[in-house]
């Protein structure tokens, strides 16, 4: 469930906020965008935006499947 922002809306990223997060380059995060392995986004003016929703999805599906029995290689 994503947690909302008193006025209702939900938390949003900038680039930089995202990349921060994620300990990358803002250019990873356009290379990735460019070759359209990046989160969904959205614009407001000039800037992107992500939605936390959209950062877990886009997670989620880039997440290695960890199958019965794996050992940690660690």
């Amino acid at each position: 469930m994503t947690e909302l922002t008193p006025n209702g809306l939900e938390d949003v990223f900038t680039t930089s906020e995202l990349a921060a997060h994620l300990k990358v380059s803002r250019q990873v995060i356009y290379d990735l965008r460019h070759n359209g392995q990046g989160p969904r986004g959205f614009h407001v003016g000039k800037e992107l935006r992500y939605t936390v929703s959209e950062i877990n999805a886009w997670l989620e599906q880039r997440s290695d499947p960890v199958s019965e029995g794996a050992v940690d290689a660690r």
